[in-house]
Order: C-alpha cells, then sequence, then structure tokens
C-alpha cells in the first residue's frame, strides 16, 4: 500500500510509540481500529476505540472525532486493517498519519509482554 502520490504510507514502530507514550506527548490521536471484543482482551491506555466493522456508523463524523493536522497513530492486531486505515485518513485530508508497524502483537512481544497475546 502506498499513500498519495506513490510515496510510502509512514510507519512507527511499536519501540517508538513506547518511547512516546512514556514521553507523555499530548498532541497526538491515538486510534484502534479492531473490534471491541479484541480491544477488551488486548490494550493499551489512551487509544480512541474505532472498529473497522463499524465504519459506516462513524465515517462521515471522522473530521469532528480527530482533528486533521494532529499526528495520529493508528493501531490494530498486526498492523493490515490499521494501514487500511491510513489510508482512508489520508484521503479525508489527514496530514500527518503513521501506521504503528506490527500492531499490538509486536507491542506485547517487544514492550510490554503483560499485554496478552491472542
Amino acid at each position: 500500500m502506498s499513500a498519495k502520490s506513490g510515496e510510502p504510507l509512514a510507519q512507527i514502530s511499536v519501540e517508538e510509540l513506547a518511547e512516546l507514550l512514556a514521553s507523555g506527548v499530548e498532541n497526538i490521536q491515538l486510534l484502534d481500529v479492531r473490534e471491541p471484543e479484541e480491544v477488551a482482551t488486548a490494550n493499551i491506555d489512551g487509544f480512541v476505540n474505532l472498529p473497522l466493522s463499524q465504519f459506516s456508523n462513524w465515517a462521515e463524523q471522522i473530521s469532528t472525532k480527530l482533528a486533521v493536522d494532529a499526528e495520529t497513530l493508528v493501531l490494530c492486531h498486526h498492523g493490515i486493517r490499521s494501514a487500511q486505515m491510513c489510508q482512508w485518513l489520508i484521503t479525508q485530508g489527514f496530514t500527518n498519519v503513521k501506521n504503528i508497524s506490527g500492531g499490538i502483537a509486536a507491542y506485547s512481544i517487544r514492550v510490554d509482554r503483560r499485554i496478552p497475546q491472542y
């Protein structure tokens, strides 16, 4: 997948995400596109859950739910659904979108083993 004008989709590693979260940065938007039952099983504090399966319920309000110019980091289980969401956000005018590479599965393995694998 590629972003607009053939540029590769911006990625952030789970280690970089952990550093950002630990630093207390306030001007980032954290978006989790997994299903509610996945979030109930394993989650990272601070993420807003907008499940891709419920896209039709929230898509039209995306610009009122999230700021288009804020840094937006998108999470899913392994990084596939979040990449799809990043692509869509870019088409909606979002200017600073990053896919969390490897998703919560990688975060659990490489950053915080207290987060369950599923």
